[in-house]
């Protein structure tokens, strides 16, 4: 199987029933792949751990809790015991004081315009819970664009697991086999194949790395675009 040639710049054939007969819907990765809410998020997650009584954790300490899942999880990694409603709620409410924080990547909004003019369903899969995503969403204009938002609280096993993709297939009513899953990250791309989906790598996000394995590799937004729609 091959992916994208980035010293030939083109792509190689992939051996995909999507990229054969044309990707039917499109699953989105959130954090890393529309856009860098890593300030926003860590800020929220440091401020609700340290007033819950935790210790005042680093960006990098609490990315890396990432894939633990939603924050239910993450909360309650951190304080080493179990978070309760009230403090999720508060994390949520301080993701809403730091969404100024969030970084649109650029392209993403033409993308996303491009393939609803093209009437290819959308949908958004990410280990953010549910909530949390739906707010992140909204604070970056991008909502309206999903007919599909899953979190990682509606699914039981985060990535590299397929579940949150095929939960995001079933909804948009399209088999796995005729979408793609786009992402930056490894356990993205992983997930994407688990699923059956197309997996594309964002290589404009932030946890993008070009050893993963995947059947392509978008350069950009707009060249995602233009493979889905030509």
């Amino acid at each position: 199987m091959n992916g994208y040639d980035l010293a030939a710049g083109r792509y190689g054939a992939v051996v995909h029933e999507a990229s054969r007969n044309g990707v039917l819907a499109v699953v989105f990765d959130m954090d890393g792949t529309l856009f860098d809410s890593t300030a926003c998020v860590t800020a929220a997650y440091r401020d609700a751990l340290v007033a819950a009584g935790g210790p005042s954790y680093t960006a990098t300490e609490i990315v890396a809790a990432y894939p633990l899942g939603p924050p239910a999880r993450i909360l309650g990694h951190l304080l080493g015991r179990p978070a309760s409603l009230d403090e999720e709620g508060a994390y949520l409410a301080l993701l809403g004081e730091y969404q100024d924080h969030i970084l649109l990547y650029d392209g993403v909004k033409d993308l996303l315009s491009g393939l609803v003019a093209a009437a290819v369903p959308l949908a958004v899969f990410t280990g953010a819970s549910t909530a949390a995503a739906m707010q992140l969403l909204a604070a970056t204009r991008l909502l309206n664009f999903f007919s599909v938002v899953v979190g990682g609280d509606a699914v039981p096993r985060p990535k590299p697991e397929p579940d949150g993709v095929l939960r995001a297939c079933d909804l948009l009513g399209v088999s796995p086999r005729r979408a793609a899953y786009v992402g930056d990250s490894p356990l993205d791309l992983e997930a994407a194949r688990r699923s059956g989906s197309l997996a594309v790598g964002a290589a404009w996000g932030h946890l993008f790395d070009p050893e993963a394995r995947c059947d392509f590799v978008a350069v950009t937004p707009e060249a995602l675009l233009s493979s889905v729609c030509a």
